[in-house]
């Protein structure tokens, strides 16, 4: 099979596309219910706490996993079937709406599960047939889930980040992507440099410069691009960062206190070095 992989190119990144698309829709599951499990357990854990009472429907609530109850309308509240449910070809058939109802169904979904396809497929592309590419996979998608959840929430969830960090290490013993000695020194630069920039300007300000959810997600980044890379992804995503601030000011009316999103910009600059890094470290 794998020979055959390695003959077959074209078969092989479709094969990966699809798989893409697969996969971006389970992320558009957990896009949209992490956020609402994480919160349901921190209202849990605080009532507890506390000593709160918990009502009947809010136990019924927490219920809510990344398989169940079946994916529904949010309005009229019908199970979507199989076979409306099928990546791509059900949106574009369906014309973006429910089926029963009508109600319009998000882009975002569409954009996900086209993203999901295409970084797979340039993934597979640049590292070909190997146990990079699946590690490369895990470490897109993870990234694309954390964009999406980062945009909408401003939050970098650990049962992501964590998972992340720790299997950049672990690859780090097997692959060629960066060494054991990069993935911990990139890991711990990582973190220590974006909470030591975060207590200095705290210290001055009087007030957090950034989430923790991002020291996180630096660190993570750091095991699995290495110590090196860590400059070029700070600068690129700041320049990011800081381009996307200023239009939210032009075109939205945003003052300079206004909070942004910051771990899109480190995802995607750390995505950009996966792909294209010994090019980038050359011109950096």
């Amino acid at each position: 099979m794998i020979a055959f992989l390695q003959q077959n190119n074209v078969f092989f990144l479709t094969m990966i596309g699809i798989l893409g698309l697969i996969m971006g829709s389970f992320l558009n599951v957990v896009i949209y219910r992490l956020p609402i499990m994480l919160e349901r357990s921190w209202y849990s854990q605080s009532s507890e706490l506390l000593g709160l009472v918990q009502v009947t429907h809010l136990q019924e609530k927490s219920r809510l996993n990344l398989f169940l109850p079946r994916s529904h309308c949010p309005k009229c509240q019908h199970p979507i079937h199989f076979l409306d449910n099928v990546p791509l070809i059900s949106f574009l058939l369906l014309t973006g709406k429910c089926r029963y109802c009508r109600l319009k169904i998000g882009w975002r979904y569409l954009v996900v599960e086209i993203l999901a396809a295409l970084m797979g497929m340039l993934v597979a592309w640049r590292f070909g047939v190997s146990f990079e590419t699946l590690a490369g996979l895990i470490f897109t998608w993870g990234l694309l889930c954390l964009v999406f959840i980062d945009l909408k929430h401003q939050l970098l969830p650990d049962v992501i980040t964590l998972p992340l960090l720790w299997l950049g290490l672990l690859c780090s013993l097997y692959l060629s992507i960066t060494d054991v000695q990069n993935a911990i020194l990139g890991a711990c630069v990582g973190y220590s440099s974006l909470w030591l920039l975060n207590q200095t300007y705290q210290f001055f300000m009087k007030t957090p410069g950034m989430g923790h959810g991002d020291f996180k997600l630096f660190a993570a980044l750091g095991a699995w691009l290495g110590l090196a890379s860590l400059p070029f992804i700070i600068l690129s995503a700041s320049i990011l960062g800081i381009c996307v601030g200023i239009a939210l000011m032009m075109l939205r009316g945003n003052k300079l206190q206004t909070p942004i999103p910051f771990g899109p910009c480190l995802a995607l600059a750390g995505w950009i070095v996966l792909l294209f890094g010994p090019m980038f470290s050359v011109w950096f």
